[in-house]
């Protein structure tokens, strides 16, 4: 028979990866910094609902005989409080945006080309601050 002690090193090493309990409400949030590639959108679900897209432009620092690379995050916002804000934004602001982070899997039934049967990343919009607005064609950008 295990002793007490015995009983928390194996149950505590079929968790190695974490020392604290397992939660109900786990989630994945992504953080980015980057700049809207275009001004964000009012759309609607097909039940109606109102929601803003927008996109953030990430890059990454490439290695010294690489080119750079632009990644494209398309972030959806359901919140009416923030959609107003976001409508606001211009294209070419430099943001840090907050958002939880989903993968869903293909549906094993759909069609592969269809968006349904693709495995889909979708960033759901928590938070938002704009670092520095866009500048105009007569500026010149900030030197880093």
């Amino acid at each position: 028979m295990l002793t007490f002690s015995a009983r928390s090193a194996l149950r505590a090493s079929s968790r190695a990866f974490s020392t604290s309990s397992p939660r109900a409400a786990d989630m994945a949030k992504l953080c980015l910094i980057g700049r809207l590639g275009r001004e964000p959108e009012l759309r609607y679900t097909k039940t109606n609902k109102e929601y803003v897209s927008y996109v953030v432009a990430t890059s990454n620092s490439p290695p010294p005989d690489a080119e750079p690379s632009t990644t494209w995050h398309h972030v959806l916002s359901f919140s009416p409080n923030s959609n107003n804000f976001l409508r606001s934004l211009k294209k070419g602001s430099l943001v840090y945006v907050e958002a939880n982070f989903e993968v869903r899997q293909p549906d094993a039934n759909a069609d592969p080309t269809t968006p349904e049967g693709q495995r889909q990343i979708f960033l759901r919009h928590e938070n938002i601050r704009v670092l520095r607005q866009p500048y105009t064609q007569k500026e010149e950008p900030d030197e880093e």
